[in-house]
């Protein structure tokens, strides 16, 4: 798989995508044969300040595609190509191969082949507020469930922070609800004792020792961010929607509470002198409405946590009993269709203590792989 990822094959012109066909060549590795592909460019589906993804067909296989361009400087490597040629897993969005492109004022554009996923988790919550309706319950389950089985993979097996992670960088295929964490653009491998910049992931789903500043932080912040993605989907509309970063901790304050010296320390250990309101903590089931489910909120409260290192891990996260429903024997979805795979875990239970990884493999799914043995044999 990796060698059809290098980069090779001619340097391409192209300015506006749409309506433009991208050819490059691949293979021709170890005596492979080199092939053309072709890409026709089809409609932007998204823009940021790294550049624009836009959808397009593989013209020889009829393939969708979704195609990142990101302008390239030449002195150094990209840091999104090098994690995403690494990362092998259900629920993280695959690269297919990559190749660079030059415009006329040659300027030179690294362009990311990856697999196409229609819709955004923003979308799909688009969908239900406009509605005015909440997501039902199974579909919160189910796509928490798989953003933390993504989260468990990439911090554990390549061991890299995502430091973006909101509704907009979570795909979701619409028909078998199947989810992926896209957008590596923000992520890096996280080195202890190395610092990192503190400027990063979307305000709404900032961890506050972000907001505190910190540099030293850990994976942890993308606990903080799927915390804050489930609260969403099951409120309809974010939780700490804070205006500028001040008004992001005094969002986080009047549902958390005022923060402990002691959290503070664990946050930021230079910012033990700050002196803030003294708010009492909002009860958790005060925050959701009156038939939510107390697993729901417990799962949320072991999330949004001040200190960093109180939060569950994302394998933990899994484990949770608000995901027990997903791993019934008779699960199925709401138009009676089976479940997206859920439990072909690959090497992110490596670590995982024996308890840990029981509760993870439903009864009937260690039947099925020849773990349990039916009773009486």
């Amino acid at each position: 798989m990796a060698d059809d990822k290098e980069i090779s094959g001619p340097v391409v012109d192209g300015n506006d995508p749409t309506g433009h066909i991208i050819s490059t060549t691949i293979g021709g590795k170890n005596g492979e044969p080199k092939q053309t592909i072709s890409y026709m460019a089809e409609r932007v589906v998204g823009t940021g300040s790294f550049g624009i993804v836009f959808q397009a067909k593989c013209l020889e296989t009829g393939e969708t595609v979704a195609i990142k361009k990101v302008l390239q400087d030449k002195r150094y490597k990209n840091r999104e190509l090098q994690l995403m040629r690494v990362m092998d897993h259900p629920n993280v969005i695959s690269l297919k191969h990559c190749f660079f492109s030059t415009t006329s004022k040659n300027e030179l554009f690294l362009n990311l082949v990856m697999e196409y996923v229609p819709e955004t988790m923003y979308r799909v919550l688009k969908h239900y507020s406009n509605a005015n309706q909440r997501m039902p319950l199974i579909y919160v389950k189910l796509y928490m469930y798989q953003i933390f089985r993504g989260l468990a993979y990439v911090h554990t097996v390549p061991g890299v922070c995502h430091r973006d992670l909101k509704p907009q960088n979570i795909l979701v295929d619409p028909l078998t609800h199947q989810v992926k964490l896209c957008d590596f653009g923000s992520a890096k491998m996280l080195v202890k004792g190395e610092a990192n910049i503190s400027y990063i992931c979307s305000r709404f789903y900032r961890a506050p020792e972000l907001i505190f500043g910190a540099t030293e932080y850990t994976t942890s912040i993308d606990i903080w961010s799927a915390g804050c993605v489930l609260a969403e989907l099951l409120l309809g509309q974010p939780l700490f929607p804070g205006e500028n970063a001040v008004d992001q901790l005094v969002e986080i304050i009047k549902v958390l509470g005022t923060p402990t010296r002691e959290e503070i320390r664990c946050m930021n250990p230079n910012y033990t002198d700050f002196r803030f309101p003294q708010i009492k903590a909002h009860p958790w089931h005060k925050v959701f409405h009156k038939r939510m489910p107390p697993e729901a909120i417990d799962l949320a409260s072991r999330l949004l946590q001040y200190s960093p290192s109180l939060r569950c891990t994302a394998l933990e996260a899994c484990a949770h009993p608000f995901f027990d429903e997903l791993r019934e024997p008779n699960a199925r979805l709401q138009n009676n269709r089976p479940l997206p795979p859920l439990f072909n875990f690959k090497q992110e239970l490596s670590g995982a203590s024996p308890e840990l990884v029981n509760k993870l493999i439903p009864d009937h799914v260690k039947r099925q792989i020849g773990l349990l043995h039916p009773a009486g044999t």
